[in-house]
């Protein structure tokens, strides 16, 4: 993946976190999933009042781009924090959606870039961030 991909890749993960619904927590995530075949697929955190059915951008982007027919991934870019302006740190993904991308994504090769409001990022691989996930991929190895 291009400096250039990553750096759009950030930019909609930014732009997709200006429709977060965040009411109770004010913390705003938007994230943007590259798919293999070079598709951005986008999403936004939605809460609830309810909390437990609150759902993060990664997951709306990931069950969004499943539900379109797509199931390859090389990428994604997370941008998060609180209120309306451009946040200053970088938000990292929970392990409820760690475990998501491990179930579509190769965790040696998948990128997760952590992005800020100015467009730079930190970057780890799936790997990194979940270091013993379990996956169909790794039950059928052993």
């Amino acid at each position: 993946m291009t400096e250039e991909q990553k750096e759009e890749l950030v930019k909609k993960a930014l732009e997709a976190r200006q429709f977060s619904y965040a009411p109770y927590s004010d913390f705003r995530v938007g994230a943007a999933l590259l798919s293999k075949g070079g598709q951005i697929i986008t999403g936004c955190n939605i809460e609830n009042a309810a909390y437990s059915p609150t759902n993060c951008a990664e997951r709306t982007a990931v069950f969004k781009a499943v539900s379109e027919g797509i199931r390859e991934f090389e990428a994604i870019a997370i941008v998060g924090g609180p209120g309306e302006e451009p946040p200053k740190e970088t938000a990292a993904p929970c392990g409820v959606c760690r475990q998501v991308l491990m179930e579509f994504c190769d965790a040696k090769e998948f990128q997760v870039l952590l992005g800020k409001g100015d467009g730079t990022w930190q970057e780890y691989t799936l790997e990194e961030l979940l270091p013993l996930g379990f996956s169909l991929t790794k039950t059928e190895q052993e």
